[in-house]
This record gives C-alpha cells, structure tokens and sequence, in this order.
C-alpha cells in the first residue's frame, strides 16, 4: 500500500515540475486581436468605453467600479468581478474618440498587459480594433492558457459593447 503512495506522491512531484520547466520555456507575451463593426459613430462609442462607472450596468463580468486617483491626467480605476477579483487599471493613452490604451497596473498578478483600442468611421457608424498584449508571468499560467482561447475576453466585451450601444 505504501509503495502506491510513494509512487502516486512521485509522480505528481515529477508532473509538478514538467509543467514548470514547460511552463518556463514558453514566451511570457502574446498578441490577440478582435474588430466589430458597430452602427454608432465613433464618439458614442468613446462614450461608452471611456465611462468605467457604467461598466457594471453593460458588462456581466463586473460588478463595481471605484474611480481611482488620475494618474498624469488620465483616468485609473478598480474593476471587482462577481468572484471577488479586483484589477487596476490605468489609461495610457487617451485621444477621444479614437484611441484608447488601457493597461493593467498590479504588479502581484500572474498576469498582465494592456488592451489598443482604434476606434474608426466606418460609414454612419464605426468600426472598433481592440488589440490585446498580454503577459503570463507564472509558468504554471502558461501552460493552462496555451488551452485557453486568448480572445475570449474580448469577444465577451464585444458582444456586451454591441448589446450597450444597441449594435447587436
């Protein structure tokens, strides 16, 4: 009986340590980008993106907003989810209506990185590019989103972006 579990104790060590290793010698960055031609012009649109304290009301994965302290004129916020999760973040870059860089800013995440957002005239409406630069810090991340779709996140914010403005 002891030999079971000493060789089931082994192996799991053994597993442990290939998916770090594995984990270790994938790339910390990727790049993902999702475009959704909406019916508003760009400046509803900008609307829309740009006001965090309406996030609870149009996007299912947040529960509140708290406006944060700007931080070289332009705006920070804490996003809570329904399971509890708090992420910061702040604008980089800030052109109405046109391009928006947000970027996560806690530095004890297994995670990081920022989303571009081009927002184009597209006839009467609009067409928005949101480009994600991610970061996978720990190894054991890596190797769980390598099964993971890296554009799932956007989609969902598209989807409920289309739904706000009335798009869909």
């Amino acid at each position: 009986m002891m030999t079971w579990l000493v060789r089931i104790v082994v192996g799991l060590v053994v597993l442990g340590a290939v998916v770090f290793v594995v984990g270790s010698l994938l790339p910390q960055n990727h790049t993902a980008s999702r475009t959704e031609q909406l019916s508003q012009p760009p400046e509803t649109v900008w609307a829309a993106i740009t006001d965090v304290a309406q996030y609870p009301s149009w996007r299912s994965d947040v529960e509140s907003v708290v406006q944060l302290a700007p931080q070289n004129g332009k705006p920070v916020w804490r996003e809570k989810s329904h399971r509890g999760s708090s992420i910061t973040y702040a604008a980089e870059t800030f052109e109405p209506p046109r391009h928006l860089v947000t970027r996560i800013t806690d530095r004890d995440l297994p995670f990081g990185g920022s989303w571009d957002y081009v927002i184009s005239p597209s006839g009467t409406g609009s067409t928005i590019t949101i480009t994600e630069n991610g970061e996978v810090y720990n190894p054991v991340f890596k190797v769980v989103s390598r099964f993971m779709s890296k554009t799932a996140t956007m989609d969902a914010y598209l989807t409920a972006l289309k739904a706000r403005l009335g798009s869909g």
